[in-house]
C-alpha cells in the first residue's frame, strides 16, 4: 500500500509531497514537515481515503 503525503497551500488546494509504502513512517514525515513549515498535511492512501489532517 502506497501512502501519499500532501501539504495544503494557502488558497487551500492540496499538493502532492512525497509517497511512502510504511504508513507509520510516512505519518511522522508528515507531522516533522507539519511543524517544521508550519503548514497543514496530510497521508492518503491509494484510494484516496483521508488517513489524518495534521496541523
Amino acid at each position: 500500500m502506497t501512502i501519499n503525503i500532501e501539504w495544503q497551500d494557502q488558497n487551500g488546494n492540496w499538493h502532492h509531497y512525497q509517497s511512502k509504502q510504511n504508513q507509520a513512517d510516512a505519518y511522522r514525515v508528515a507531522q516533522h514537515r507539519a511543524e517544521s513549515t508550519k503548514k497543514r498535511h496530510r497521508p492518503v492512501d491509494d484510494d484516496g481515503r483521508l488517513l489524518d489532517c495534521i496541523s
